[in-house]
C-alpha cells in the first residue's frame, strides 16, 4: 500500500472513530437528560395527581372520573387503600403496564415517612418509570396513588434527534473521506516527487532538479536534493574530465616509453652487427645510455608527482638559504650555458626562505635546464628577492617564447608546446607538471608570462625566513 493510501487510511480511521464515539456519548447523554427531565416532570405531575385524586367522590362514577384524569394525564394509575389494596386502576387499551394487586410494605412505609412526596424508585432495568405518593386527606377511601409510564414515552424525542445526528454523522464522514482524500494527496505529493527524482538521479539522471516551492520541510528537502544532484553533476562531470586525463596520461606514458625502448632495441641490434666501427659502437652505446636515462627521469618525475597526488608530508618545510641552491646551479649549468654561447646570471646573495629545500632545487633544476634548452642566443637570469614576509624566485630567459594558445596547458602533465622538438631534446614532458606539484605542495603557484620570440619568465614565491 503506498503512503498516499496509507495517510488517507489513517485520517479517515482516525476522524470516523472520533465522529462515532462522539455520536454515541451525545445520544446516551441525551437518553440520560431525557430520563432524568421526566422523572422531575412526573414528579411535580405526581403531586398535581394526588390532589385530584384526593378530591374524586367516593360513589359509582369514581372510575369515570378517575379514567378521565389518566387520560388527561397520559399516565397509567392505580388508587389503593390504607393497606396497600388495589382498589381502582386505568389502562389504556395498547398498554402492558399491569399494576400490582397489592403494595409492598417497604413502598406503604416509605411513602408514610415522606410527608406526601413523591416516591420514585430508580430501576435502570425497568421499561417503566413508576411514582408513588400519599394521597392527602381522601375522601373516597383511597390513600395510595401510582402513577406509571414506558420510559419510550421520554425517550420519543430521541429518535428524531438520533436520526439527526446519525444523518450529521454520515455528512460528516463524506466530508472525512473527502478532505482525508484531498488532504493525503497535498501531503503525499512533495514525497512522491522527491522519491520519483531520488530514483532517477539514483539511476545515473543527475540533470534531474524537483520544483517545490514550499517553505516547510519538503521545500527544504527538494533544495536539499536539488543541491545534491548539482554536486553530483560536477562530480561526475570531474571524474570524466579525470578519466580523459587518466586515459591521456596512460596513453601519454605508454608512448613516453615505447620510443625510448624502441630506439634502445634498435641500438641493441646494431651493436650485434658483426663489421660493426668503434665509432658507431659507441655511438649506440650513447643513445641507449641516453634513452635509459631518459626512462629513470620519467619514472623520478611520475614518482614525485604519484606522492604529491596522496602523501600529505610531501613537502618537509623547514629554514635553508637559497644561496646554496643558487651555488649548485652555477656549479650544474655553467658549462653548459659557455656551451651554447648563454650567459648564465644566478643571485648568490643570503636569503633566507622556508620550505622543503630538496624539493626547491628540484624546481629550480627544471627551469633552469628548460631554460637553456629553449634559449638559443641571449642569457638566462636566476634571481630571488625578499619582499615583506615572502621571497620571490624568479628565472628569466631571452629564449624562443611560448604563444598564448599554450599558456593555459603549460602545467598539465605530459603536455608539449611542440612535441616532437621536446622529445628529440630528451624532455618527458612531466618537467613543469613536477613543478607545479611542489611549489603547490609549499602552498604557492607557479606563475608564467611569455612573449614569441623575447622570451619567457617564470616566477614563484615563499615564505621569507
Amino acid at each position: 500500500m503506498k503512503i498516499r493510501s496509507k495517510l488517507a487510511w489513517t485520517f479517515i480511521l482516525l476522524l470516523i472513530f472520533g465522529i462515532t464515539s462522539i455520536s454515541s456519548y451525545s445520544i446516551l447523554f441525551i437518553r440520560d437528560y431525557l430520563l432524568e427531565e421526566g422523572r422531575a416532570e412526573m414528579e411535580r405531575d405526581t403531586r398535581w395527581l394526588a390532589v385530584t385524586a384526593a378530591n374524586l367522590s367516593d360513589d359509582e362514577n369514581f372510575d369515570d372520573r378517575l379514567f378521565n384524569t389518566a387520560r388527561t394525564s397520559r399516565y397509567q394509575l392505580a388508587v389503593y387503600d390504607s393497606t396497600g389494596r388495589l382498589i381502582s386502576s386505568y389502562q389504556s387499551s395498547d398498554t402492558t403496564i399491569t399494576p400490582p394487586q397489592k403494595l409492598d410494605a417497604g413502598i406503604i412505609e416509605s411513602l408514610k415517612a415522606r410527608d406526601n412526596l413523591p416516591l420514585l424508585p430508580r430501576d435502570s432495568d425497568s421499561e417503566v418509570l413508576t411514582s408513588y405518593i400519599m394521597l392527602p386527606d381522601s375522601t373516597a377511601g383511597a390513600l395510595f396513588l401510582q402513577a406509571s409510564q414506558f420510559k419510550d414515552q421520554i425517550y420519543e424525542p430521541i429518535k428524531t434527534i438520533r436520526w439527526i445526528i446519525y444523518y450529521g454523522m454520515f455528512i460528516s464522514i463524506g466530508l472525512v473521506v473527502v478532505v482525508s482524500i484531498w488532504i493525503a494527496r497535498y501531503v503525499t505529493k512533495p514525497i512522491t516527487q522527491i522519491k520519483d527524482a531520488a530514483q532517477d538521479i539514483a539511476d545515473g539522471d543527475v540533470d534531474r532538479e524537483i520544483d517545490i516551492s514550499r517553505s516547510d520541510e519538503f521545500g527544504t528537502l527538494a533544495t536539499s536534493l536539488n543541491q545534491m544532484a548539482f554536486k553530483l553533476r560536477a562530480d561526475t562531470e570531474q571524474i570524466k574530465q579525470f578519466a580523459e586525463k587518466q586515459r591521456q596520461f596512460f596513453a601519454d606514458i605508454t608512448h613516453e616509453i615505447r620510443n625510448p625502448l624502441h630506439t634502445i632495441s634498435g641500438a641493441l641490434d646494431m651493436l650485434e652487427l658483426d663489421k660493426l666501427s668503434e665509432e658507431k659502437k659507441d655511438k649506440y652505446i650513447t643513445t641507449a645510455k641516453k634513452q635509459t636515462e631518459r626512462i629513470s627521469h620519467l619514472f623520478k618525475d611520475l614518482k614525485i608527482l604519484q606522492r604529491y597526488d596522496s602523501d600529505e608530508y610531501f613537502v618537509e618545510r623547514q629554514e635553508f638559504d637559497l644561496a646554496d641552491i643558487a651555488r649548485h646551479m652555477e656549479d650544474w649549468y655553467s658549462e653548459k650555458a659557455k656551451e651554447k654561447g648563454l650567459e648564465l646570471n644566478i643571485d648568490q646573495h643570503s636569503c633566507k626562505a622556508i620550505g622543503d629545500p630538496g624539493k626547491i632545487e628540484q624546481v629550480m633544476d627544471n627551469l633552469i635546464s628548460n631554460a637553456l634548452k629553449y634559449t638559443n642566443k641571449g642569457s638566462v637570469d636566476v634571481t630571488y628577492r625578499a619582499e615583506d614576509s615572502e621571497v620571490t624566485v624568479a628565472v628569466e630567459d631571452t629564449g624562443i617564447g611560448i604563444s598564448d594558445e599554450h599558456l593555459d596547458r603549460l602545467f598539465d602533465r605530459f603536455y608539449r608546446t611542440d612535441k616532437a622538438r621536446s622529445r628529440d631534446k630528451g624532455g618527458t614532458g612531466l618537467g613543469l607538471a613536477v613543478v607545479k606539484s611542489i611549489i603547490k605542495g609549499h602552498g604557492s603557484d607557479i606563475r608564467v608570462e611569455s612573449e614569441v620570440g623575447e622570451g619567457t619568465r617564470f616566477w614563484f614565491t615563499l615564505p621569507i625566513g
